[in-house]
């Protein structure tokens, strides 16, 4: 089973991944920041090295999905190739960052690998107004991190709002702004049990009577209010 975790910079991915691979005892797939050949780079001079990075992600995200789709593991993914050329690509292009020439060249590329891709069988999204990315980002310390412009993480972040509209595999939302899953255990359990609701859901035929037509009404307005503040079920 391939579990990913979506969202901008800040909103707390990798964290969550550390601890929800801890939780269940799945296996991490971590975003390649710390030893990336690019980022530094990229950060000081953001249209000299945008397509150079992208390649860089495009190709390390490639490999983990070819790894994730042979293992028997379940796989627990901070990151997604479809965030790297549904967001961070056409966010660079649009802000003039990258050429269209290289814009083109990769989208290309992408689409090419896309006809090799599954989606994931459950994609969590950490929602994240910009204050709260750039408290986050500020709290962890990256210098390179530091000189991010504000109008880059905003442009991501509406990306990100436009993507999620229109994706089509199975979704949960988590509220990054309202919920702190690293210091607040009782918010982690939330997002746990809202993970246990929507697995065993998946495991339903799609034929099969209802799970709220096996259950008294008043359960299932209790269980249908717990989860829609926190998820957007699909």
């Amino acid at each position: 089973m391939h579990i990913a975790i979506a969202g901008n910079i800040g909103a707390g991915k990798t964290t969550l991944t550390k601890m929800l691979a801890k939780r269940y005892g799945w296996t991490a797939h971590f975003e390649p920041v710390d030893n990336n050949p690019y980022l530094e780079d990229y950060y000081n001079d953001m249209t000299r090295w945008s397509f150079n990075l992208q390649i860089y992600f495009l190709n390390k995200r490639f490999r983990d999905v070819v790894e994730i789709s042979q293992s028997k593991d379940t796989i627990i993914q901070d990151r997604t190739i479809f965030e790297d050329a549904r967001i961070f690509a056409p966010n660079l292009y649009d802000m003039g960052l990258m050429s269209e020439r290289d814009f083109n060249n990769y989208t290309d590329l992408f689409d090419l690998m896309l006809s090799l891709v599954k989606l994931p069988d459950l994609m969590i999204y950490i929602r994240c107004s910009i204050p709260r990315l750039i408290d986050h980002i500020q709290q962890r310390g990256r210098d390179y991190e530091q000189t991010m412009r504000i109008d880059y993480l905003r442009g991501l972040n509406e990306r990100y709002e436009e993507w999620i509209k229109t994706y089509k595999g199975h979704l949960m939302i988590v509220d990054g702004d309202t919920t702190d899953f690293q210091d607040n255990p009782q918010d982690f359990k939330r997002v746990t049990d809202m993970i246990d609701d929507r697995l065993f859901l998946m495991m339903i035929p799609f034929d099969s009577i209802s799970l709220f037509h096996l259950i008294p009404l008043d359960e299932s307005i209790r269980l249908h209010s717990m989860i829609i503040p926190f998820e957007c079920i699909r």
